[in-house]
């Protein structure tokens, strides 16, 4: 397996691991009432800080246990890297516009965060998923 593809793996579990949390925790504080009256920037912040860590621990300890060279990337790595980071970056733009819109309709701020953070794992899933989709099947359609 590509050293690429092992870190598209990481990212995945990473961000849905920590969504996971961010989601679950949001949810018990709720205890019932209503979602936006829940304090969640500090659970979003560490949340996120949290899964930055964590991918960037696990990334060197791939980088450590693979041997010497084996984070290096030739042509075909970075293309497949390129295109599936345009791919992920379409769920970007949606949560761009879905908060743009949230917010001229005046929505309450825990809704247009939730929003973006949400478009921001879906990227990250998204882009993974075509990553190792890639690896799988040898690469991209040429156009």
């Amino acid at each position: 397996m590509a050293f690429e593809e092992k870190r598209a793996w990481v990212m995945i579990v990473v961000t849905v691991v920590a969504y996971a949390i961010y989601v679950t925790t949001v949810l018990s504080r709720a205890g019932g009432g209503p979602l936006a009256d829940v304090a969640y920037a500090g659970v979003l912040l560490w949340t996120i800080g949290g899964a930055i860590v964590a991918a960037i621990v696990a990334n060197i300890a791939m980088a450590i246990t693979g041997g010497h060279g084996a984070d290096r990337t030739d042509e075909r790595d970075r293309e497949i890297n390129q295109v599936s980071e345009r791919i992920g970056q379409s769920f970007v733009v949606i949560g761009g516009l879905a908060a743009l819109i949230m917010a001229v309709a005046e929505l309450r701020h825990f809704w247009i965060a939730n929003a973006v953070y949400l478009a921001f794992v879906l990227s990250s899933v998204l882009s993974s998923v075509a990553k190792i989709m890639a690896y799988r099947k040898g690469g991209f359609q040429t156009w």
